[in-house]
């Protein structure tokens, strides 16, 4: 690998910048995206009426239970809504976003461009590939290196014409179990960041065994698993021994689903562990505790039209405005929120 001209930078949609300049930062969060390759059929007839439904504020009482039937649900499409939404975030304090949305589920990269000028955030842009129910059907006659050379061209070229440039290698998708495609995925981003010095970030599911087989497979593609951030890590709140065991990896640590609270969700997916935001700071705080502050990064993961505030969700300003003042109740210091709301983010996204 040859220096990248990126190396001490982050990439966002309208081009480098210093990672002194990124300010507070949610490092899992999507703008724009369309998820409906999530969408199932119910089993019942009057559930089934959900399907393309409005989302709307009479039905949301029930919404958690019935938001994988919901079309619209799984669409944020409406680049004005999101303007409005994540100013909240702006109004905040925050700085920066990282749009995780990978190829084929919606990436629009001159929407993001828009709505990072329109707000005055920053904003980082995915590429790779989700898991493998949104894989376009090319990906089973692709072989790594051609994979990783579309992932490159993204980083190093821009997406398409557009001429914007992908400033992190996903998230890249994680079934559990793993596909085999998956797999090849993931050693095509591990070459994909061997080339470019770009950080990789996971969508992971699955227990313990599957994060350490994720990691294993990014290294065998070239991955440095300092430049990677495991996502999605709260399901296994409360086992600290693995916890640990990913940690000595040395990839950063990522509880990423603030706000998402229903024992509805938990009943619709039942393979799921829900847990809950004080659970979330529990876990953190532990973490902190075994020595590993600075590598835990934190976000929100909205998604969904639920989680818009004008839905009654709890929005993109939801860690900053409810959770950052319990953190301070509960006797975390500034110094550690900004270790993990400033610091490690700037360091997780800045090019190797």
């Amino acid at each position: 690998m040859t220096a990248s001209p990126l190396k001490g930078k982050v990439q966002t949609v309208l081009g480098p910048v210093a990672p002194s300049g990124l300010g507070i930062t949610m490092m899992h969060e999507h703008l724009v995206l369309d998820i409906t390759c999530y969408i199932q059929q119910a089993e019942e007839a009057s559930n089934r009426s959900y399907r393309d439904k409005p989302v709307s504020m009479d039905w949301l009482g029930n919404f958690n239970a019935l938001f994988s039937y919901n079309m619209e649900n799984m669409r944020l499409l409406d680049e004005k809504a999101a303007v409005e939404e994540v100013l909240k975030f702006k109004y905040a304090g925050g700085g920066t976003v990282v749009d995780t949305t990978s190829r084929n589920i919606g990436r629009d990269p001159l929407a993001q461009a828009r709505i990072s000028r329109a707000t005055g955030l920053n904003v980082v842009m995915g590429g790779s590939y989700y898991v493998a129910i949104a894989h376009p059907a090319e990906i089973e006659r692709m072989n790594e290196k051609e994979i990783a050379e579309v992932i490159i061209r993204d980083v190093t070229v821009g997406v398409g014409d557009t001429g914007v440039k992908s400033g992190i290698i996903g998230e890249v998708g994680c079934s559990w179990p793993r596909h085999p495609n998956e797999r090849k995925v993931l050693r095509a981003s591990g070459m994909a960041q061997k080339e470019t010095g770009a950080p990789i970030t996971i969508h992971s599911t699955g227990p313990e065994e599957s994060r350490l087989q994720t990691i294993e497979d990014l290294v065998k593609g070239g991955a440095d698993p300092k430049h990677v951030v495991m996502g999605h890590l709260d399901s296994f709140l409360t086992d600290k021994q693995a916890f640990k065991r990913l940690a000595e990896t040395g990839c950063y640590l990522e509880i990423d689903v603030f706000g998402w609270e229903s024992s509805a969700l938990g009943a619709r997916l039942p393979g799921v562990t829900w847990t809950t935001d004080v659970q979330r700071m529990e876990a953190l705080e532990s973490v902190i505790e075994a020595g590993h502050l600075d590598q835990i990064v934190i976000a929100q993961d909205v998604c969904q039209k639920w989680m818009y505030t004008r839905y009654g969700g709890k929005g993109f300003a939801h860690l900053l405005e409810n959770i950052v003042p319990r953190m301070r109740k509960r006797g975390w210091t500034q110094a550690q929120l900004d270790t993990i709301l400033v610091k490690n983010p700037a360091k997780a996204l800045t090019f190797s």
